[in-house]
């Protein structure tokens, strides 16, 4: 069994949810007894939330990097992170690491194409859904025609995410 390194506290439900149905995966698969082998690191979601109300991409980087590499260095043998937002650095953080970084936009387009589903709405935070790092890879990598919804919607749902879903 691989050890999966998880970089969560963004927010720490989203993590809660990574968690649990990892666990619950390798039980399944592995039979009753059976947990993952994992390693977390939890941020202070208030500093990640500042950074990405700023739009500092590079330092959120620079914090995600340093924290995978941390992972890495601690034995894990590939790296997730859990939410989708902070995937906006996920190429980067790949960069700078020499074990994989499981992308949640790949994740998710293999399940989008196993449903045979072409087009497909995207919801999350503002920059989840209107950045290119999440739509464009769904579009470009796999061929999905991907909506998201008008700008005021988007506030919207990036309001219910930061202001009651992470409360």
């Amino acid at each position: 069994m691989k050890t999966i390194g998880l970089i969560g506290g963004m927010s720490w439900e989203s993590s809660l949810e990574y968690y649990r149905i990892i666990n619950e995966t390798a039980k399944e698969l592995l039979g009753e007894l059976h947990s993952a082998k994992s390693i977390m690191y939890t941020f202070d979601f208030d500093e990640i939330e500042i950074l990405q109300r700023e739009r500092k991409w590079k330092e959120l980087s620079e914090r995600v990097t340093e924290i995978a590499l941390k992972l890495e260095n601690a034995g894990a043998d590939m790296i997730i992170i859990c939410t989708n937002t902070t995937h906006i650095v996920a190429d980067e953080v790949q960069k700078n690491i020499s074990i994989p970084l499981i992308h949640i936009a790949d994740s998710t387009a293999k399940k989008i194409i196993e449903s045979s589903m072409k087009k497909v709405g995207l919801l999350g935070t503002k920059f989840t859904m209107e950045e290119a790092f999440y739509k464009d890879r769904l579009a470009e990598k796999y061929g999905l025609d991907v909506i998201i919804p008008k700008e005021k919607d988007c506030q919207i749902n990036h309001d219910i995410i930061y202001k009651e879903l992470v409360l």
